[in-house]
Order: C-alpha cells, then structure tokens, then sequence
C-alpha cells in the first residue's frame, strides 16, 4: 500500500492488452498500488456479465479472447468506483466517447491525478480540431500525457516486440509512466513533444488512406513508397503549423512517428478501407474513420 493507484478507463482490445501490461507491473512495483481497476462498460455474453467473467475467469472473451489478463486487474462497471481515487488514469475508450466520459468524471477525480490519452484521433469541432489531451485536461483539468506508436492490441498482448512513445512534458512524469508501461516486449522511449508525438496518431490514418488507393489501384511498391514519404513530410509540416511550442524532425523518428505511419499504411483498417474502395467504388461496413470519410461525413 501507499504506491499510486491506477485506473484503466475503456476495456476494448488495446485497454485490454494494456490491462495485461499495466498489471503485470503494478505487481511487482512497490511504487505503485498492486490492484488496478478497469471501467467495463457492462454488456452480457453468453447469458453472463461480461465484468464477472473478467473478474472470474481473468479473460476479456469478447474483446480479447485468448489472452489471461493478471489477476489482480478487477472490471468495474461503474465509471466513478472505477476511477475513485486513482493517481494514475489511463483513457482508451473510442474517441467519439471521450467528452461524455469526461463529463461523467469532471468534479470525482484527484486534482493531483495524472492522466494519459491512448486514443489516436483529433477532434472536430466549430472551433476546428482538437487533440484529445485537451479535451480531457479541459474537462477534468488534470496534467495529461499520451502514449502513442506502432501498436497492434493483438501483436502487444501476445508479447511480441514493439516500441511506443509516451509524450510527457513533465520528465519526472515520464519516467512514472515509463516505468508502468515498459516490459522486455514493449520499449517507451518518454519525449517531451506531447502534442507531436499525439498528432502523429492521428495523421498516419491520412497517410494509410492514400497507401491504400495504391494499393487498391494497383501502382506498386515504388508509388506507395512515395506516397509514405510524401505523407510523413506533410504530417511535419502539418505538425508545426498546429502543434504549441517546438516541433522537432527527431520526434517522428520516433515509435509515434515513423513505425506507426508504416505499420498503418501496411496492415491498419484506414488502408484496408481504402483499398476496397478503390477496388469497388464501395466502403466496407467498418467502424473506422475513413468509413465515414469516404462516405462523405465528417472524419474524427
């Protein structure tokens, strides 16, 4: 007891695979509380609540099958309990959720608490685009941080090796949250461009639609390649003119910047979409944000 208390607020596959990191770690950290709550939002499978099969059988069945989440990761369906207390909230909900969370939150967390975005995307508004990060700090007025980079939920709760990226102006922060989320399997490397390193999760889903008209229109490897490079100059580009304070070309070098945009534009839903498109003039029926771009309706 006395070690920070850590809430995983969203329980889909990648807070799911979080979980698995965060709990493991929580463990064995005497700087951090063993239990680590995860808000469930409550749903039946199979005729049983989907929080009584995490908290028995320690498995996300419907979202995470096959991977044994640490015991003392506990669901907890409702949103307050689950966060009550907590120094530490981690957030990977569906973007377009975020605001109504928040909202549910604001005036029942610590004013201490650190926060950290998982959630890649920006958010539209009448006021033009906004990170996510900010939304959350605006509405709970809490110290945000984000984690981003070439991260397949799957790919990480089966352990196989990858890199992240956590954005943290608060060095001493960082190394907290560094501390949390890194394993043998799962490298943070911790840079003080929070907002470069959150706007690159959102821009490479552009990048991977253009991969994917390539793809689907057949140009090859020499086009997409081009397209890539092309892309990731204008995300700097984009990055400078919209991000506060410094932007620097190291940071996409970074997990957040290069890896992501190549892995999107290999194998992410945005190039897949795309590609379909492009093959038949029609979108497949998926929850993505080029779905709804290529269907003619605002893109978060």
């Amino acid at each position: 007891m006395g070690g920070k208390k850590v809430c995983i607020v969203g329980s889909g596959n990648w807070g799911s695979a979080i979980a698995k990191i965060a709990g493991s770690n929580t463990a064995r950290l005497s700087s951090f509380e063993s239990q680590v709550n995860m808000w469930v939002l409550e749903e039946e499978v199979g005729g049983r609540r989907l929080t009584d099969i995490i908290n028995t059988e320690h498995e996300n069945v419907k979202y995470l099958p096959g991977h044994k989440l640490p015991p003392n990761v506990v669901a907890e369906p409702d949103l307050l309990k689950a966060c009550a207390g907590a120094d530490v909230l981690l957030f990977v909900v569906p973007h377009q959720f975020i605001g109504k969370v928040c909202d549910q939150l604001k005036g029942h967390v610590k004013k201490e608490a650190i926060g950290m975005s998982l959630i890649k995307g920006v958010d539209e508004g009448p006021d033009g685009l906004r990170l996510i990060s900010d939304i959350i700090h605006e509405k709970l007025g809490i110290e945000m941080n984000v984690l981003m980079g070439a991260n397949i939920a799957s790919e990480v709760a089966e352990e196989k090796f990858c890199e992240t990226t956590i954005g943290c102006k608060n060095m001493k922060h960082g190394q907290m949250l560094k501390d949390l989320m890194q394993t043998p399997n799962f490298r943070v490397s911790v840079v003080q461009e929070a907002d470069t390193v959150e706007i690159c999760g959102a821009l490479k889903n552009v990048v991977a639609v253009g991969a994917g008209f390539c793809d689907g229109l057949g140009y090859g490897d020499n086009t997409k390649a081009a397209v890539i490079r092309l892309g990731l100059m204008e995300m700097i580009g984009f990055a400078k003119l919209f991000c506060k304070g410094p932007v620097t070309s190291s940071t996409f070098l970074e997990s957040c910047g290069v890896a992501d945009l190549i892995t999107t534009c290999y194998g992410g839903r945005n190039r897949k979409v795309a590609e379909a498109f492009a093959k038949t003039g029609k979108v497949p029926p998926l929850h993505c944000c080029v779905s709804g771009l290529l269907r003619g309706k605002t893109c978060h």
